[in-house]
């Protein structure tokens, strides 16, 4: 993409460590509370909000209200959460993403926007090759789990559980997304993903939202089994969906 972007700071300093795993943690279950993060850290509320301070002040993260759990608000102030940034998300692997774009840029004005489908589906064909075997090998009920598995040892920073009612299903949340600033520009990316989904799980998938969109979790609902056809799909969320699904990480963060 054309815009310019700011570095992300590095995580360093004598907290480095600490540091890293406050901010992991928001990446992975946040939006989250800052007594939340102690208690899952084992930090006194003092350090947890040093830490937070100053992840704040370098544009790591951001703090915002939490939002009501189903309409429904509570007296006093609002309760203060914590999420990450796009330059948090920055700090966390983007490297290559104005190259990789810049590559694909080249490809489809050579080749055409057909050669950057063939390329996307190349590219989760490896994925797709890896973890089939592993899929296979698990009863179908568990395999959602697995896939979340796998995608965290990949640097996706996946968890996985029940989708939130009505519909039923499960939910797959990938926390963190190595090539978003590039799938922004390029959907076939996120398309040939969610294809290879349906593929390893068996069943219909919808994606939600996704961070490529400027979600702060990539969201796929997985169809129960016996409920679709068995085939891949990919719905396009409305902004309604998108909402639902971004805004609440209170469906995320203890999957």
């Amino acid at each position: 993409m054309s815009e310019a972007r700011h570095a992300p700071r590095p995580l360093n300093g004598p907290d480095h460590g600490t540091r890293a795993r406050v901010a992991r943690l928001i990446l992975e279950k946040g939006p989250i509370t800052a007594s939340a993060l102690g208690e899952r850290l084992g930090l006194t509320p003092a350090a947890i909000r040093r830490h937070l301070d100053h992840l704040a002040g370098e544009g790591m993260i951001e703090a915002r209200d939490a939002r009501p759990v189903h309409g429904r608000r509570r007296r006093g102030r609002p309760a203060r959460v914590f999420a990450i940034t796009e330059a948090g998300r920055d700090a966390f692997v983007h490297a290559y993403d104005d190259l990789a774009t810049e590559a694909l840029r080249f490809l489809a004005r050579t080749a055409g926007p057909e050669a950057v489908g063939e390329f996307a589906q190349s590219q989760v064909a490896d994925l797709e090759r890896r973890y089939k075997p592993m899929l296979d090998a698990v009863p179908p009920e568990r395999r959602v789990l697995l896939l979340a598995e796998a995608l965290s040892n990949d640097g996706y920073a996946a968890t996985a559980g029940r989708a939130p009612a009505p519909g039923g299903g499960d939910q797959l949340c990938q926390h963190h997304c190595p090539v978003a600033h590039v799938a922004a520009e390029f959907p076939q990316l996120c398309e040939a993903e969610i294809e290879a989904f349906a593929r390893l799980l068996g069943t219909p998938v919808r994606r939600l939202a996704t961070i490529a969109h400027g979600d702060g979790v990539c969201t796929t609902h997985v169809t129960p089994r016996g409920d679709g056809d068995g085939g891949e799909h990919h719905v396009p969320a409305t902004n309604t969906a998108r909402r639902t699904a971004s805004g609440g990480s209170q469906h995320h963060k203890d999957v």
